[in-house]
């Protein structure tokens, strides 16, 4: 038509940015209602026991053989979940088939790496890896400073020394408002940006810049799910770390139920 005007850039830019919804608290229930639902349609618990225990063995086989990973044990255990999302991105896609009526045999979790996407994925998983190893790196550097280098004699000595001393209660308490940190700005970053590329072909700034405007939209939404994820991971790690393979997933479905209600479709 004749009245018609070219887009400017602004325009154009603007249309590409995913519009972010306000949600409440009923949105996370009924994501994980939907989580669940999508788990017990596709159980992927043996997936997951591939790749939580190995690190759990490990850990404690190189404890129990006198190692010095024992003050990393916790570190290396709790801060694992700053990758959980890479993991969860498989789930993300047995949902998103199921959502759209394709085969959901668990084995497509692996679909993902057919993405139109996946570079920004994959660079996405290396920037939380990098944050993971340097989560390792500040624990290992404030259990020095607390406890002078000096490595633990026994589990039950190491666990003593945290709990009875001032010094283990202070690496206790700064350690968790590290750890804190660490994670919020993994789960800023990540928790709607990971679903967002795999659901559509977009640049890894605009996922990411998505996912914190999601964070900024909904604050308080956004809390109660972090501490959703993390309180049942906690008690899932209880004991041995068997309840996280059933967790896990479920979050991970749910987690894509809660981005289908967060960002505009």
């Amino acid at each position: 038509m004749a009245n018609e005007e070219p887009m400017s850039g602004a325009d154009v830019y603007r249309s590409t940015i995913p519009t972010v919804h306000a949600i409440g608290v009923g949105d996370l229930t009924d994501a994980l209602t939907k989580g669940i639902a999508d788990f017990k349609a596709m159980p992927t618990h043996l997936v997951h026991f591939c790749w939580i225990y190995p690190l759990v063995v490990l850990v404690g086989a190189r404890t129990y053989a006198g190692d010095d990973v024992l003050h990393l044990a916790f570190p290396l255990l709790a801060g694992y979940t700053l990758i959980g999302p890479i993991v969860a991105t498989g789930m993300y896609e047995l949902s998103r088939r199921r959502e759209m009526g394709l085969d959901i045999s668990r084995w497509h979790a692996f679909e993902v790496v057919r993405s139109p996407s996946i570079r920004s994925i994959a660079i996405l998983s290396i920037l939380l890896m990098v944050i993971y190893f340097l989560w390792l790196i500040v624990a290992a550097g404030l259990y020095d400073l607390y406890f002078g280098g000096e490595e633990p004699e026994s589990i039950a000595g190491f666990v003593s020394e945290i709990f009875t001393t001032s010094a283990g209660w202070g690496l206790i308490i700064v350690g968790c408002t590290v750890g804190f940190i660490f994670a919020a700005v993994v789960f800023t970053m990540s928790v709607m940006s990971f679903p967002l590329l795999l659901d559509r072909d977009v640049g890894l700034m605009t996922a990411v810049g998505t996912s914190i405007r999601a964070v900024i939209k909904n604050p308080v939404t956004m809390f109660i799910w972090g501490l959703i994820i993390a309180v049942t991971l906690g008690i899932a790690s209880i004991p041995f770390f068997v309840g996280i393979a059933i967790v896990m997933p479920v979050l991970g479905h749910a987690t894509w139920h809660l981005y289908r209600k967060t960002v505009e479709a």
